[in-house]
């Protein structure tokens, strides 16, 4: 048994062919993109592993299928894992209460599939943008971005992804003003991110309606191990507090670096693990945390590598 904390990776992680791999190998993940599949009722799997890329990057069907794959590669090496806690980024928390016990497969497919929907009508009804500062500290990032919000204008720091890598997100021209300031404050890049959507800002509100009814229409369990929320930073271990840290997590910053130094006093010598696709978050803990012990477990091979080396 390997001691682990679950890292479940946000929406951005996708692409075609995802997940594949994972099915034609093992029979687990078969079953669980199968399920995820009936669950919602369209042949999500499908879209994973053919496509197209622009269907597959919409955000109601991104974030179902970044869960599944997560999901699907806890399925496989689950029984190797002592997991000790878990976070996810944005949509990951989600996959994170999954694993943790807290959703079924099938409540959670379909949380985050219409939380996909109500964020898409909420960037469809006023129009949001994002974009990704290197180089300088969420502090100042903050600071630039209040003093650009104004006059009926939004900007906030919306990922305080590592020490040097905020994402911003707000009204469109809001964005752009506090990108050329950030520059102008020593800024290495500002990268617009191609978003449908001012995610993790107050223009997000709307979808919050939505997606409250939507957390009280499944059973959602206390989490039998510790999950880390985005949008305080601290230890959640009741289903009444996920679900309104949930709702809250809409409209507020994910505080990723936060999340991952809390989740460290929890480690005692346990692994950083990130299921599911891509290498974002384990990337990003090393600065955050440098000497951290981390690791990616999201394509077939590197479950047969860990499944080899925890036997």
């Amino acid at each position: 048994m390997v001691k682990a904390i679950a890292l479940c990776p946000g929406q951005g992680a996708q692409r075609v062919g995802m997940g594949k791999d994972l099915a034609e190998r093992f029979p687990k993940a078969r079953t669980v993109f199968a399920a995820a599949d009936q669950a919602l009722g369209v042949p999500l799997s499908r879209l994973m592993w053919e496509g197209p890329a622009d269907e597959l990057v919409l955000t109601h069907n991104a974030q179902p299928a970044i869960l599944v794959h997560s999901l699907a590669v806890h399925a496989v090496i689950g029984d190797r894992l002592d997991l000790v806690a878990a976070a996810g980024h944005s949509l990951g928390e989600y996959s994170a209460y999954a694993l943790a016990g807290a959703l079924t497969l099938a409540d959670a497919v379909r949380l985050v599939r219409r939380r996909g929907e109500l964020m898409l009508h909420a960037g469809e009804e006023r129009a949001g943008a994002m974009a990704a500062v290197l180089g300088l500290s969420g502090d100042a990032v903050e600071r630039v971005c209040h003093g650009e919000s104004g006059d009926g204008r939004i900007v906030v720091a919306a990922n305080l992804n590592a020490p040097d890598q905020t994402v911003i997100s707000g009204d469109p021209e809001a964005v752009a003003r506090a990108g050329e300031r950030l520059k102008a404050e020593g800024a290495k890049r500002v990268l617009p991110l191609k978003v449908s959507g001012a995610f993790h800002s107050p223009l997000m509100a709307p979808a919050q309606v939505g997606l409250r009814e939507a957390l009280e229409t499944v059973e959602f369990g206390d989490p039998r191990i510790p999950v880390v929320a985005n949008a305080t930073g601290e230890v959640v271990r009741d289903a009444e507090t996920a679900r309104r840290l949930l709702i809250e997590q809409l409209t507020a910053p994910v505080r990723w670096v936060a999340s991952m130094e809390r989740l460290e006093t929890l480690a005692d010598g346990a692994t950083f693990v990130e299921l599911g696709p891509g290498t974002v978050l384990a990337g990003l803990l090393k600065r955050i945390l440098p000497g951290t012990t981390a690791r990616t477990v999201g394509t077939a091979d590197e479950v047969d590598t860990f499944l080899a080396e925890a036997a």
